[in-house]
């Protein structure tokens, strides 16, 4: 139960599971929903509130969100990754603005890849001067080097850059940590703090028979030189060894440098591989042949040749969760080929930081206090890779975050733990009762360039969804936490909201009890606009900026009259009515007396929505809805079915006030009909005009 404005709420609490399962927490429900309604700039403006790698995550993220959409216990999660692209091809936004800068909290930061960008976006959003070193001539650390073009362009990468230069983040390329520059230079430039956030650049092999041979080649090395160098394998029949996301980036790269025929090998099984599913079927189709569940046991070499790989079936990886193949000697195979890249894992290169002073432990590895994000020297941080070994970039950024609030801690000469970064509540998950009542709807998955048009070259595949297609999709969620709370001191527990909710959210608890599980609730209003006792919010300002606009709109209308009378058009905001045809084509073309507000569906605008237009000067009233809300893409249900009762009881409450009824009408239109709305109202405004003003 919480308390607002004097009155109890029921309520479960919890955030969206998409936002607490993005290790840097997007408010992914509200960017979905501003691209749903057709609002590319508010969406990405909310995705640069707490990412300073938008261009990036939107087109490499691992997207964990997806993971934990609760769309997903109905059919398919949101495509969430493809529509932050989305934001990003369609909207323009600025980063938040930064507070003062403080001259004295200068922070050097020593990597720009995810890691070190994020540290450096929340730091200079505090007001520290933040400086970035990094050792190559470009910026984007193991993203610009080593995630190959197909995937992420460095045209995305730049975009980010450029933002944070914006903000104020300089970049100094061309200066390695340890070597061109020390610790001590930094103090004496003024830094105050230095933080460590490079990757993972050294790659890993085994000691097989053979790997010494110069046909045999490390994974990061060989996507740098694919990526940089134009290096090429034509005619040659690769052997990747590995199963991870690195070794699908390994063979498709290999596809494309030339390779007559490309095989991997890994210890895992199929199902047991931990590349992402989507990264191995890509690479099914590009022709790469996946050769599962087996150990490599020497490369084979004849007459100063690599003629392929010798093999033995691994039983089992793990033992008790821990890594631990076993195998069966027995049982051996072998896949032809001349040329083999090690794929099997990255390591740290702690040359530099070695050079730089910073004490390494018993295991070669640096010495790292994971509560303060601190190394044994007083004013050294590490976050990333570095210290937490091979990740996701989105986890390299949370884990940079932290560090940015402990370094702001230090500054301030504050005490710091990560204990102190407060753990987020996901909500339950949605019950079954429910989730069979949502209508389903089909993901329209990111489209790709054929195998045939992407395997000779480095063009990126996903080509990214149209305009209409991200609206259509962002439309799909479920709005998880935004919906009804019950105001309890409100409640007449007359069911009225369960009568009403097709969706099961409303029971009666076993001690006669009217209880609405909020937690459950698709946000579709239809409770809050039947209740007789307003004994129902949202827990979102959805309807509330509606009914604002509707002020302001009859406000201009009123306003600016010309003599002809008032028409106010309440519309769905969603589909159709979320694309430019109607945003930009009739809205800012629409007659001078026509106003247009639009409600996130028109399940959510009541009879007094209607009446308040009346009452601010409006002379008639268009509720715009869709053709058919029981079609496959519409989420919602019975929207047109509450509007004709709303609508005819503002008929009645008009004609009760000496008003015609005949001044509210009440339309549906196909998707091609609101693309043409000026010619689809026409018929419409006229009768509406010949009513006159009231």
């Amino acid at each position: 139960m919480t308390k607002s404005n004097g009155q109890l709420k029921e309520g479960a609490g919890g955030l969206p599971p998409c936002q607490v399962a993005c290790p840097i927490h997007q408010e992914v429900r509200e960017y979905l929903r501003f691209i749903a309604t057709g609002d590319f700039d508010r969406s990405l403006e909310v995705i640069k509130r707490t990412s300073p790698l938008s261009a990036v995550c939107g087109t490499i993220c691992a997207h964990h969100c997806e993971d934990e959409c609760r769309r997903q216990n109905v059919d398919e999660p949101l495509s969430i990754r493809g529509l932050k692209r989305s934001a990003v091809d369609f909207g323009s936004a600025d980063f938040p603005a930064p507070v003062p800068v403080d001259e004295g909290k200068k922070v050097a930061i020593i990597g720009s890849g995810p890691a070190g960008m994020t540290a450096a976006f929340d730091l200079a959003l505090q007001g520290c001067r933040v400086t970035i070193f990094e050792r190559e001539k470009d910026f984007g650390g193991a993203p610009r080097n080593f995630i190959p073009l197909y995937r992420l362009p460095d045209e995305t990468i730049d975009l980010d850059v450029e933002n944070l230069k914006k903000l104020g983040v300089e970049f100094r390329g061309g200066v390695e940590f340890g070597s061109d520059i020390m610790p001590d230079d930094l103090r004496k430039e003024g830094y105050k703090a230095i933080l460590i956030a490079v990757g993972l650049t050294a790659s890993r092999g085994l000691p097989l028979p053979g790997a010494d041979h110069q046909d045999v080649l490390m994974a990061l090395n060989f996507l740098r030189a694919s990526k940089r160098e134009n290096f090429r394998l034509d005619g040659r029949e690769v052997i990747v060894i590995g199963g991870g996301n690195v070794a699908m980036d390994v063979a498709r790269s290999a596809v494309r440098c030339g390779a007559a025929k490309v095989r991997l090998a890994c210890l895992e099984s199929e199902a047991e591989m931990p590349a992402f599913s989507w990264e191995i079927e890509e690479a099914k189709e590009e022709g790469v042949e996946m050769n599962c569940s087996w150990g490599p046991t020497a490369i084979r070499v004849e007459n100063g040749r690599i003629t392929g790989l010798e093999m033995h079936e691994c039983t089992s990886v793990f033992t008790d969760g821990r890594f631990n193949p076993c195998f069966n000697p027995e049982n051996k195979s072998f896949i032809p080929g001349d040329t083999v890249i090690f794929a099997i894992g990255q390591a740290p290169d702690l040359k530099a930081v070695s050079n730089a002073g910073i004490p390494l432990n018993e295991r070669g590895l640096m010495e790292f206090d994971p509560f303060t994000m601190k190394t044994p020297i007083p004013d050294i941080f590490a976050c990333g890779e570095i210290v937490n070994g091979p990740s996701t970039a989105v986890k390299a950024m949370a884990h940079a975050r932290v560090a940015a609030m402990a370094i702001c801690h230090y500054l301030e000469g504050k005490p710091f733990v990560a204990s102190m970064v407060e753990e987020q509540e996901a909500l339950p998950k949605l019950a079954d009762d429910v989730a069979v009542k949502v209508k389903k709807i089909a993901r329209a998955e990111i489209p790709l360039l054929t195998p045939e048009e992407r395997s000779a070259n480095f063009k990126p595949v996903e080509t990214g969804y149209t305009m209409a297609m991200a609206v259509w999709e962002s439309r799909r969620c479920l709005g998880c936490a935004a919906g009804a709370v019950r105001v309890v001191e409100k409640c007449a527990d007359c069911l009225t909201c369960l009568r009403t909710c097709p969706y099961n959210v409303p029971v009666v608890s076993e001690m006669g009890d009217l209880m609405i599980r909020d937690h459950q609730c698709q946000a579709c209003g239809l409770c809050l606009t039947v209740c007789p006792n307003l004994a129902i919010d949202f827990r979102t300002p959805y309807i509330t900026e509606a009914e604002e606009r509707l002020e302001a709109v009859a406000g201009e209308l009123v306003a600016s009259r010309n003599g002809k009378p008032l028409i106010m058009v309440l519309s769905c905001a969603l589909g159709a009515y979320a694309l430019p045809e109607f945003r930009q084509d009739f809205m800012q073309q629409k007659p001078a007396n026509v106003g247009v507000v639009r409600f996130p569906c028109i399940s959510k605008i009541d009879t007094t929505h209607i009446l308040k237009a009346f009452q601010l000067g409006v002379d008639s009233v268009v509720v715009a809805g869709c053709a058919s809300d029981e079609a496959d893409d519409c989420p919602f249900q019975k929207t047109m079915y509450w509007a004709e009762q709303r609508v005819s009881r503002a008929k009645s409450l008009l004609q009760e006030a000496g008003l015609e009824g005949e001044r509210v009408a009440l339309l549906s239109f196909t998707p091609e009909q609101v693309a043409n709305f000026k010619e689809a109202i026409a018929d419409t405004l006229v009768q509406l005009e010949g009513l006159g003003r009231r």
